[in-house]
């Protein structure tokens, strides 16, 4: 033998043994892919579960109840008031939005605010955004005084005033 060489001798190999080591690797394979497919469904029901305690947390005071039961019935007063050419305020707005999609032009209703000026009489406000037909936007703030005690809605903004019928004339 000549220095510097190494001589390796070859054995047949077992096939018995080369079918059970590679089912073994296989048993070990799919249990680790069964064990990372486990630990990505937790992760993804985490991430699911996080995230909507995380919305319910933070969502918008829309969908919250009214902390202010007086706030809430000036809100109502509002929003079911008689409007010009539709049942109510709230149907109005609504439908205002709905026929400018129709016509492929988009408008925005903001969220409606209650502010309670003092005593018995709210300010309730919202923005309507509508984009014109060259693409620029225009934004209006209606707003309504509501008087509780009288039962009173009062339109406080000119945009509020065209929405908001007037009432008649007492005789004199």
């Amino acid at each position: 033998m000549r220095r510097g060489h190494v001589h390796f001798r070859l054995v047949p190999s077992n096939p018995v043994q080369d079918v059970h080591a590679r089912e073994s690797f296989l048993r070990r394979f799919s249990s680790f892919l069964i064990l990372t497919v486990k630990i990505i469904l937790y992760a993804v029901v985490t991430v699911l579960v996080l995230g909507a305690l995380f919305y319910f947390r933070v969502q918008s005071p829309s969908l919250k109840p009214m902390a202010d039961s007086r706030a809430a019935e000036a809100l109502t007063l509002v929003q079911t008031h008689r409007a010009q050419g539709y049942p109510t305020i709230l149907q109005a707005m609504t439908e205002h939005v709905r026929s400018m999609s129709e016509r492929n032009r988009v408008a925005r209703l903001g969220e409606w605010r209650v502010k309670q000026l003092e005593g018995d009489l709210y300010e309730i406000r919202i923005q309507l955004r509508d984009q014109g037909v060259t693409g620029q936007w225009f934004e209006r703030e209606f707003i309504w005084h509501a008087d509780l005690a009288s039962k009173r809605v009062n339109a406080a903004s000119l945009p509020a005033d065209g929405v908001t019928p007037k009432d008649p004339d007492a005789a004199p």
